[in-house]
């Protein structure tokens, strides 16, 4: 399977509606996907509710669509409230944007993230030490390897201090607009070139985002 749970709409930044970012996808041999626009306070409610029509909608071509978010520049102290008003107001995916070298993002924005296990994905997390590697480890929090050009060029350092420390990866696009969906051989070359193994790189693109899907979609 083919999964990216990192994308971007039209309800933030992106290029698309999100109905036609889920066709794009499922053309492109995505079968699971998530909306996951940027998203504060200001925002939060509207984002989940229009979101999840699309997601609904999609689901006509066989594929599965989460409606989740990717908290952006809150700041640190607060990102515990914003994720937990996103999971009230039912957010299937939950995204921090992290602390990438290419945006002026808040340090202690990744701290903040991995420390909480209602966290999924610390997104394009640039130069994440060691410990707080360590610290998703222990709260289920999965760091990402990235396409995005404006975010990769961390991917290396981000695989290693998962390599070292345990912690879960995962490979998504961070898409905006339609050239930036991938398929699976183009994700699993990112996974490789950030210097994971074969078989580390079969757990970052299928089976940790199965598992995570599975658990948020039990709940």
């Amino acid at each position: 399977m083919r999964f990216d749970l990192h994308t971007h709409t039209l309800l933030s930044d992106g290029e698309l509606l999100p109905i036609e970012m889920a066709r794009r996808a499922v053309v492109k041999g995505i079968d699971t996907l998530a909306f996951t626009d940027h998203v504060s306070l200001s925002n939060l409610e509207r984002v989940i509710v229009e979101g999840r029509r699309d997601a609904e909608l999609a689901g006509q071509w066989g594929m599965k669509v989460l409606c989740g978010v990717e908290i952006t520049h809150v700041p640190a102290r607060r990102i515990d409230d914003v994720v937990c008003q996103a999971r009230r107001l039912g957010a299937e995916i939950v995204v921090v944007h992290g602390e990438t070298i290419s945006e002026p993002v808040e340090k202690g924005t990744n701290l903040a993230a991995v420390m909480n296990p209602e966290v999924d994905i610390l997104a394009h997390p640039g130069f994440i030490t060691l410990e707080e590697a360590q610290l998703a480890r222990d709260n289920g929090v999965a760091l990402e390897l990235t396409s995005r050009g404006s975010h990769c060029q961390t991917n290396g350092h981000v695989a290693r201090m998962a390599q070292q420390s345990g912690a879960h990866l995962v490979v998504n696009t961070d898409a905006h607009s339609p050239g930036d969906l991938i398929d699976q051989a183009t994700a699993l070359q990112v996974a490789l070139g950030a210097g994971l193994s074969r078989e580390e790189a079969g757990r970052a693109l299928n089976d940790v985002p199965q598992d995570m899907v599975r658990r948020r979609c039990r709940r």
